[in-house]
């Protein structure tokens, strides 16, 4: 478990984020065409794991349009965001915002990856979304960096992620 604050009170996680030099537990998310979508699906890439407790608010959005402009010029790079939100509102805020650089992925029907990953909040007014993380896996899902952000409306280091591929 894992304590974080949301705007300064404390809260929970249902447990850790894997560790850097670990093998990130597979996951089968939902994509906005409802798919489903595994780390499979991006073998031979690095990965940016942004996970998110929500697209609709503050912090997310921002976090998902920098991700989204610093990997524009990447080679061989995918960004996922994963979050609760709905496949279709995840799509519409990529459309909106014209983010052409990122994979979103929801857990609305895979509740195993919060727990799995560790990011699950198990108490106060999010309970049951994820804490916000950033996970950079190479091409075989090894993982390279490792950032549970400590409270929720801040946004991930960006470059200490990007310096991990």
């Amino acid at each position: 478990m894992a304590s974080i604050t949301l705007k300064g009170n404390p809260i929970n996680t249902i447990g850790d984020l894997p560790a850097v030099g670990s093998q990130a537990p597979h996951f089968s998310l939902t994509a906005k065409d409802l798919s489903e979508v595994g780390l499979d699906a991006y073998a031979g890439k690095k990965k940016i794991v942004s996970i998110v407790p929500s697209l609709d608010t503050g912090v997310c959005a921002t976090s998902a349009q920098k991700f989204n402009e610093k990997i524009s010029s990447l080679d061989g790079v995918v960004l996922l965001n994963v979050s609760g939100d709905l496949p279709f509102a995840a799509a519409r805020f990529c459309d909106s915002h014209s983010l052409k650089n990122i994979v979103t992925l929801s857990t609305f029907r895979s509740p195993m990856f919060g727990k799995d990953y560790g990011v699950e909040i198990i108490d106060g007014p999010l309970r049951g979304l994820t804490a916000r993380a950033v996970l950079v896996l190479d091409e075989n899902n090894t993982v390279l960096y490792s950032e549970l952000v400590p409270e929720i409306v801040q946004e991930p280091d960006y470059d200490a992620a990007l310096a991990a591929l």
